[in-house]
């Protein structure tokens, strides 16, 4: 990549919101851990971090690393999420944790809070700080208990200064996971680093790690599949462990185990991944297309295939919804190319093309990716349900393209010099039209072509 490219790059990653750059730092590390394009994991993660640091306070400022909440937090890191996102079972808000670190000060354990403030200012040792923050969270975990725990009476209002609704869902979740750190430490160590491809002996390995009865509890299981799933390169995957815990496919008997909640979270997964895809087509971003594309692909496939899934049951309903969703913004967009391409390579008489008249490059370049967009739809277009369109699509593009670069071709023998850049520009568009639908050899010879009806013009006019 040039220096200049880069230097695009490092602005755009720049203008995100801090919470942005934090889900991308995330989402490229896992890219990295999976060995999934990690050239391009690896140059976006250098920027980022460069941006971050840069944007970190002065020294004389407590470093992030000092921050109190912070390290009271840090087993929940895997399960964060950021604001935004819909979050599932086996997840937490981030942005809960702010209000809940305010409550354990100012009721759940004042004294202890400001303890733990004091001795993480004094302590530098890694070691020291990993004792004192592994008290402060059974301290937190204590209180938590204390609020959410049965007994006590009514407890509504007391749950209500912790903060909203959501807040309050999470507390739960966060008290959960601080209580059982020793248990999430373990599964983490035990699980493999790297689950490429989840088959019998990775999931005898994963069963292995996760027999354990406090992991296993309906509201810590979810938690426990998560940590799985961040070392998936195929996160849909996950529900290869509910089948074989059932022993079956079947779903009822699926649903029927703890375990059941692998489907309901793949499911989630999935759903997400569609949004992240209509988001990115609605915004005109195709750089990530053919990943996303592939991860439903696969996805909804495997549910498909590998689950015996009812139209009328709750999972399948859902199934169908994802892939009916995927397939609206997908034709949506499919039908908009061909236009696209008609108005770059619409032969005008000259007389309808005013001096000066020039080519988008913006809108060419535009244009090709939403071209590519269509080849690359045509690799998952059965599964994904946009068979026909696609097919037909990109029939009508090659046909339409092929005959306009011709045309294009003999237009540049006899044009006009008033038109002549603008035919250029037209037949250079063309070229790179033809680069994706019929490759590099085809284009190669159609700018020949033209290279040689110009050349032929210009001897024709000086023999004149």
């Amino acid at each position: 990549m040039s220096q200049t490219s880069i230097e695009r790059l490092r602005d755009y990653l720049a203008q995100l919101p801090p919470q942005a750059q934090a889900l991308l730092m995330r989402e490229f590390e896992r890219a990295l851990e999976r060995g999934q394009d990690t050239a391009v994991a690896t140059l976006v993660l250098d920027q980022l971090r460069r941006i971050v640091r840069a944007a970190e306070p002065d020294d004389d400022t407590p470093a992030r690393s000092g921050d109190p909440a912070r390290v009271l937090f840090q087993p929940l890191e895997p399960f964060l999420v950021d604001a935004g996102i819909p979050i599932r079972v086996g997840q937490i808000r981030r942005s809960s944790l702010p209000p809940i670190w305010q409550w354990l000060g100012r009721d759940g354990a004042p004294e202890q809070v400001r303890e733990f403030e004091r001795a993480l200012g004094r302590l530098s040792d890694e070691g020291q700080v990993e004792a004192l923050a592994r008290k402060m969270q059974g301290v937190a975990a204590d209180a938590i208990y204390q609020l959410t725990g049965p007994g006590g009476g009514d407890k509504s209002r007391a749950l209500a200064r912790v903060g909203p609704p959501n807040v309050i869902e999470d507390l739960y979740s966060i008290g959960a996971v601080l209580q059982l750190r020793e248990a999430v430490e373990t599964l983490n160590g035990r699980l493999p680093r790297f689950l490429r491809a989840f088959g019998d002996s990775q999931i005898a390995s994963v069963t292995a790690a996760l027999n354990v009865p406090a992991l296993q509890t309906p509201q810590m299981l979810p938690f426990a599949l998560t940590m799985v799933i961040a070392r998936m390169t195929a996160p849909w995957q996950i529900i290869r462990l509910a089948i074989k815990m059932a022993a079956s496919d079947d779903e009822i008997r699926v649903a029927a185990t703890p375990f059941g909640v692998a489907v309901t979270i793949a499911l989630h997964d999935l759903s997400c991944l569609a949004a992240m895809l209509r988001m990115d087509i609605k915004r005109g971003r195709f750089d990530n297309i053919g990943e996303n594309l592939k991860a439903l692909h696969d996805g909804v496939r495997g549910l498909r295939t590998e689950l015996d899934l009812r139209n009328d049951s709750a999972w399948g309903k859902q199934l169908t919804s994802i892939r009916a969703d995927i397939s609206n913004a997908l034709q949506s967009e499919i039908d908009s190319v061909p236009g696209r391409v008609r108005r770059i390579l619409r032969q005008r008489a000259e007389k309808d093309i005013p001096p000066g008249a020039r080519i988008d490059s913006t809108e060419v370049e535009e244009t090709v990716a939403l071209i590519d967009f269509v080849a690359t739809c045509r690799n998952y277009a059965s599964e994904l349900a946009i068979n026909e369109v696609t097919l037909r699509t990109y029939s009508d593009l090659q046909q339409y393209v092929e005959r306009s670069t011709e045309s294009l071709v003999q237009s540049l023998r006899a044009a006009d010099l008033k038109v002549r850049t603008y035919r250029q520009q037209q037949m250079q568009a063309a070229i790179r039209f033809c680069e994706v639908l019929f490759g590099d050899d085809y284009a190669s010879l159609m700018s020949r072509a033209a290279e040689n009806a110009l050349t032929g013009e210009r001897k024709s006019s000086r023999a004149g």
